[in-house]
C-alpha cells in the first residue's frame, strides 16, 4: 500500500493515533529518529490502544538512513512550504507519505532532496500555521487511498 513516514516526531499521543491509523488503512509506518518520547511512553501506548500489535513500525536513526531505504520509492513531503495541494497528485502504492515534526516541520536537507513538485500541501486558511500531524496524515493517507479504490477495505 503506502508507506508513512513522521521525520523526528515529538508528541506521543500524536504518533500513537497514527499508529491506530495505519493498523486501519494497511499503511507501513516509518519513524526518523530523534524521537521527543520513548515508543513505551504510556500515552503513546494509550492513543494507539490495542494496534501496536497490527501496525507495521520501523524505526530508523536518522533521514539518511531512511532514504537509502526507499532508494525506487517515491517520497512525497507533506509541508505546509509545498506548492501542489494534496488532492492534485496522482498517488502510486508504495509511495511514501513523508511529515515533519511537530514542532519544526521538515530540515532545511530534507526540504533540499526532495524535488518541489513532490512537496505537497493541505490547504488552509491563510492565518492558519498548520494541523494537528495526526489529522494532516489521516487526510494526506487517506485521499491516497481513495485514489487506490481502497483497496483491502472491507
Amino acid at each position: 500500500m503506502f508507506h508513512i513516514a513522521l521525520f523526528e516526531p515529538c508528541i506521543a499521543p500524536n504518533t500513537g493515533n497514527i499508529i491506530r491509523l495505519a493498523a486501519n488503512n494497511s499503511c507501513r509506518l516509518h519513524l526518523i529518529e530523534p524521537l521527543g518520547f520513548e515508543l513505551e511512553d504510556k500515552q503513546l501506548r494509550r492513543a494507539g490502544l490495542d494496534y501496536h500489535d497490527l501496525a507495521n513500525v520501523t524505526r530508523y536513526a536518522d533521514f539518511d538512513q531512511f532514504s537509502k531505504a526507499f532508494p525506487d520509492s517515491r517520497i512525497l513531503a507533506c509541508t505546509t512550504r509545498g506548492q501542489v495541494s494534496y488532492d492534485q497528485i496522482e498517488y502510486k502504492s508504495g509511495d511514501v507519505l513523508l511529515f515533519g515534526s511537530e514542532v519544526s516541520g521538515l530540515s532545511e536537507q530534507v526540504h533540499a532532496s526532495i524535488q518541489d513538485k513532490y512537496k505537497i500541501r493541505i490547504p488552509m486558511q491563510p492565518t492558519s500555521r498548520s494541523l494537528n500531524l495526526s489529522n494532516a496524515v489521516a487526510i494526506i493517507s487517506y485521499e491516497a487511498w481513495r485514489q487506490l479504490g481502497f483497496a483491502g477495505a472491507k
